[in-house]
């Protein structure tokens, strides 16, 4: 069933984008900026480009399912290299890190809007993420990037409603972030340990954990799934597979959290995404 009104902020986003010459779409693969990238497409055609930022710090699989999301929808797709992981700031993962990520994104971004001729950078942010801990949306206000989804008032519900109604395949994709936002705010970030997070947290998802999360302190892994999953986790074919596997990637301690899976447990409040 379709959520009320939920038509109607389709078709208000359509006009949006309807009235601009023409964007580039900050597009991650996530529900929320395969929204705009799909609606995008659909006002602006090919004066529509979705780009994806590539760099140590994309989960594994993500490039290629964004990639294939882009195809199924007709969106115009590119890819570019971002460095965030070669900025001291970056690396030192202070409160301040999604701050230096999106600098270097959005500058990237608007070279490629010039070289396209394509006036306006667009980001998937969503009237929710307003209330949360997100350096990065400084940055966007620095660099002119706009929010569709927030000037036209779409909560996170109303994303995955809309995403649901115009058939995007993955409109019910758990969330996502970088790998960055699994290691404790203040420990130094390296592409090494993005790799171990990327691997452990596929180990998870490969014994079938669909919402999880591989939570880094130091030699210390917090393992996060869904409360429902908790007992599955714990049972001892599964709990020695994990804690075997994790350790095999050289976590001393491998913990489970027992509130289960919440986005932005590493937050200064309480974490990031």
């Amino acid at each position: 069933m379709v959520a009320i009104g939920i038509p109607l902020k389709i078709e208000e986003l359509r006009r949006w984008f309807a009235a601009t010459p023409g964007v580039v779409v900050a597009y991650s693969g996530g529900v929320d900026s395969t929204l705009v990238a799909a609606v995008a497409g659909r006002a602006l055609g090919d004066r529509a480009l979705a780009v994806t930022a590539v760099s140590p710090s994309l989960p594994p699989g993500q490039l290629a399912e964004a990639r294939r999301t882009a195809v199924e929808l007709g969106v115009r797709h590119r890819t570019v290299r971002t460095r965030e992981t070669e900025k001291p700031q970056y690396l030192a993962n202070g409160l301040d890190r999604c701050y230096h990520c999106r600098v270097e994104l959005y500058e990237v971004l608007g070279r490629v809007a010039e070289e396209e001729g394509l006036p306006v950078v667009v980001s998937g942010a969503n009237l929710d993420d307003l209330d949360d801990f997100r350096p990065g949306l400084r940055a966007a206000t620095e660099y002119g990037v706009r929010h569709p989804l927030v000037e036209v008032r779409f909560s996170k519900r109303d994303v995955r409603a809309a995403a649901r109604e115009i058939g995007i395949p993955t409109w019910d994709k758990p969330a996502s972030a970088c790998l960055s936002s699994r290691i404790a705010v203040g420990e130094g970030i390296s592409v090494e340990e993005l790799t171990r997070v990327g691997r452990a947290e596929g180990l998870l998802v490969d014994l079938g954990f669909r919402q999880c999360r591989a939570r880094v302190h130091g030699d210390l892994v917090r393992v996060e799934v869904e409360l429902e999953e908790l007992s599955r986790l714990a049972q001892p074919g599964v709990r020695d597979r994990v804690v075997e596997g994790l350790r095999a990637l050289g976590y001393r301690f491998v913990t489970l959290d027992l509130e289960g899976f919440r986005s932005g447990s590493m937050n200064p409040e309480e974490g990031s995404s």
